[in-house]
C-alpha cells in the first residue's frame, strides 16, 4: 500500500499516542503517515491527517499560494431570478425569490 506524509507545519508536534517513535531513551513525536486509498483519492485528505493540520499548513502557507494563483477579476456565474408561490403549514400562499443558475448555452429572460 501507498503512502504520503502529513504535510501539517505541527503535525509531528502533536501528542497523541500514534505518533511516539522509538525506544526508551529515544523517543520523538513523527508525522503521521496517509494511506492512499479510494476514499482519500484526488482530494487534500491524500495529504493532511486531520482538519487541524490543514489548518496549520494553509496558515502558514496561503500568500505563498495567492501569489502562484491570483485573482485578476471576479468571477460571475449566470442566473435568473423567478418569484415562486408556496405554501407555508397552514396552507396560507406567500411568494418568495428564487436564484436559478443557467447554463452558458441558454438565454436569461
Amino acid at each position: 500500500m501507498e503512502y504520503n506524509w502529513c504535510h501539517g507545519t505541527k503535525c509531528h508536534k502533536s501528542h497523541t499516542q500514534d505518533r511516539i517513535r522509538g525506544v526508551k531513551g529515544s523517543k520523538v513525536l513523527r508525522t503521521r503517515k496517509i494511506a492512499q486509498n479510494n476514499w482519500n483519492k484526488n482530494t487534500v485528505w491524500s495529504s493532511f491527517c486531520s482538519q487541524g493540520c490543514w489548518n496549520d499548513f494553509m496558515n502558514e502557507h496561503w500568500a505563498e499560494f495567492m501569489a502562484l494563483y491570483p485573482r485578476t477579476e471576479a468571477l460571475e456565474t449566470p442566473i435568473d431570478v423567478q418569484v415562486e408561490t408556496k405554501f407555508d403549514w397552514q396552507d396560507n400562499p406567500y411568494k418568495i425569490k428564487v436564484i436559478k443558475e443557467v447554463d452558458s448555452g441558454e438565454q436569461v429572460g
